[in-house]
C-alpha cells in the first residue's frame, strides 16, 4: 500500500487511524486528509513522543496494511 492510496481514499482509512491512534479526534482526522507529515505532527502532539517516533509508528502502520 502507498501513500497515494491512502491519501486518495482517506474517508476509509480514517477508521484504521482512529483504531491505531484513538487520541486523535474526529476533527483532527478530517484536518489530516490524508496528508502524512499532518498525521505525523498530530500523533507527535497528541502522544507527546519526538517527530522520528511518530515517522516509524506510521511507517510501521502503513507497511501493515493489506492492499
Amino acid at each position: 500500500m502507498n501513500w497515494d492510496q491512502i491519501e486518495g481514499n482517506w474517508k476509509q482509512f480514517k477508521g484504521k487511524v482512529k483504531e491505531q491512534w484513538g487520541e486523535l479526534t474526529d476533527d483532527e482526522c478530517d484536518k489530516i486528509a490524508g496528508k502524512r507529515d499532518q498525521l505525523v505532527g498530530n500523533i507527535q502532539k497528541s502522544y507527546g513522543i519526538s517527530r522520528e517516533e511518530a515517522e516509524k509508528q506510521v511507517g510501521d502502520w502503513e507497511r501493515n496494511l493489506k492492499d
